[in-house]
């Protein structure tokens, strides 16, 4: 099979879909992949290590686009990509289109074959191609949400693990999934004051042993969210949904009642945001301000840690793509359903249950996309 490597074209975004390593492995099983110009330079892989791993360098993505069967990428296709694409062609990538219906239709329109990496799911139906960005989105959450609770940045001035005869930040997560945990983690590490929220009653139980007195576990409820919420220093939305709307936990009049100076990150932006007063912003221009409260609400954060990203998605993604290469998106579907849940778009139907409902849009069943001799 033929697979194509863009270059991200996401404002500030240097992660790129394969690594060279990846790339040998295709090319050792008899692939082609071409690879665009520059790809991987923001991070220090440069094209000749692309060819170095039997890869062919084109100038631009739509010599990538015209010649690939598979595209991989990293982040949703932008309207000038989704041109790009063609009934046929699978495209392999993030999309978060639950939030996104103009990006929808666009891939609609394009009659091709699209694979989310976040509804692809495993055998004890967690996310494992979602799993490495959220492990880094997570630790990134509080890096940069000590960073937004500095003065200078319109913060209130606080340091997140305070010192001897001053009372540590207030950090509250919401979510106790990977994004949870590994934000968690980081806030207990620097010794801030540490509550984590879940609806799931056996999640809190495992937290509560993982940290122990570090961590305080509260069960989900809008009482229980809106009191820590008015309480914090630092909020951390890490709520999901597989392939749904980020539900709204937040809301404005919480956020009006915050101390000034307090910090939200939102790492479910990419799914709407899980609060009322999110709105997506870029690496270039990273916070907003909302009724005095900073809201960091960047739509890639792990790009801002390109190199580490990569090689973590890499890891990840790279048996799915070999999958999908040797055997054909049909094939490698039949042969592994958790894989078939990856499917959102195939030929202009809508094959996500979540995403049709979340965009009032049509749905067809996976099994139907699948079944020998049915055509879509």
């Amino acid at each position: 099979m033929r697979i194509g490597v863009p270059k991200e074209i996401k404002s500030h975004e240097y992660r790129v879909g394969l690594t060279p390593a990846g790339v040998r492995e295709l090319v050792q099983l008899g692939h082609q992949v071409v690879v665009q110009h520059d790809a991987g330079v923001g991070i220090g892989l440069v094209d000749d290590s692309y060819r170095a791993a039997g890869a062919t360098v084109l100038d631009t993505p739509s010599e990538v686009f015209a010649a690939a069967e598979l595209i991989v990428k990293v982040k949703e296709p932008q309207p000038a990509e989704i041109e790009m694409l063609r009934r046929g062609q699978v495209l392999f990538t993030y999309l978060h289109l639950a939030a996104d219906k103009a990006q929808t239709q666009g891939l609609l329109r394009s009659g091709a074959t699209c694979i989310a990496y976040e509804t692809v799911i495993d055998r004890v139906g967690a996310l494992p191609l979602l799993a490495p960005m959220s492990e880094v989105a997570g630790r990134m959450a509080v890096q940069v949400g000590a960073h937004c609770l500095e003065r200078e940045q319109g913060g209130a001035g606080i340091l997140l693990g305070a010192v001897p005869g001053v009372p540590p930040a207030k950090v509250v997560v919401l979510g106790g999934g990977v994004a949870g945990t590994n934000a968690a983690r980081m806030a207990v590490g620097l010794e801030a004051s540490v509550t984590i929220i879940d609806k799931s009653l056996p999640r809190l139980k495992e937290l509560d042993l993982q940290f122990g007195p570090r961590a305080t576990t509260l069960f989900a409820t809008t009482e229980s969210i809106e009191h820590a919420v008015l309480a914090a220093d630092l909020v951390i939305g890490a709520v999901l949904v597989p392939g749904a709307a980020a539900p709204k936990l937040v809301t404005r009049a919480m956020v009006q009642r915050m101390r000034p100076g307090s910090v939200l990150v939102d790492i479910a932006i990419d799914q709407g945001g899980c609060f009322e007063t999110s709105r997506p912003t870029t690496h270039s221009d990273p916070t907003c301000l909302e009724g005095g409260v900073v809201h960091y609400c960047v739509t890639n954060m792990p790009g801002a840690v390109a190199r580490t990203s990569t090689f973590a998605l890499t890891n990840a993604t790279l048996p799915f793509v070999l999958a999908l290469a040797g055997k054909g998106w049909r094939q490698a579907m039949l042969d592994d359903p958790y894989l078939a849940e990856g499917l959102n778009v195939h030929n202009g139907a809508v094959t996500n249950l979540a995403v049709a409902q979340a965009l009032g849009l049509r749905h067809m069943a996976i099994r139907d996309v699948l079944v020998p001799g049915v055509t879509v």
